[in-house]
């Protein structure tokens, strides 16, 4: 089992004023371990293929990450960031599904 360590973006909202508000993009550094490690060309009417990953990362999660964990948006892995696509919890851990490249 590989070893991981890496930013995760969540993004939370904040009140910029009254009736209105702006997703913030907060980013925290987790270890963890690389469970599954998949990738994949998807097909598609563009001239380059998209590129999908089907990772699996168990982090060790603090407080912040059980209370946001809906939050998480991506994962910095490999230089890239990806869309957390599922998160899974189990106690101590956080067990998250990474899908395809993150836009920001």
């Amino acid at each position: 089992m590989a070893k991981f360590f890496g930013k995760i973006g969540y993004a939370i909202s904040k009140d910029v004023r009254p009736g209105v508000w702006d997703g913030e993009i907060t980013e925290r550094e987790y270890f963890g371990d690389l469970i599954r490690n998949t990738s994949r060309y998807q097909t598609s009417n563009k001239l380059n293929d998209d590129i999908n990953i089907s990772n699996e990362i168990s982090i060790v999660a603090d407080p912040f990450a059980y209370q946001n964990f809906h939050a998480m948006r991506y994962v910095e892995f490999m230089g890239a960031k990806w869309k957390i696509s599922s998160v899974e919890v189990q106690y101590p851990r956080l067990i998250l599904t990474v899908g395809g490249v993150y836009n920001d």
